[in-house]
């Protein structure tokens, strides 16, 4: 399952880089995320759907919404 960090982080114009130090990892491990060598962790997962206003679902590919479901009240 590929993976659409990549997309959303060129989409935004930011470094690999930029991302780890949001993330607190090596850039290394986040380019390994981005090719699908390493299994995102699922909390890593939400930071990068919070970071890009996105859903998880949207990361993974189970859907094209790229909108951000409404949080719980």
């Amino acid at each position: 399952m590929r993976l659409k960090i990549r997309d959303l982080r060129e989409d935004h114009d930011l470094t690999q880089q930029q991302i780890a130090e949001y993330l607190k990892c090596d850039r290394s491990l986040y380019a390994k995320y981005e090719r699908g060598e390493r299994d995102v962790p699922l909390q890593t997962a939400v930071r990068l759907a919070i970071y890009y206003k996105t859903s998880v679902d949207y990361l993974v590919g189970l859907t094209d919404e790229r909108m951000a479901y409404s949080r719980a009240k």
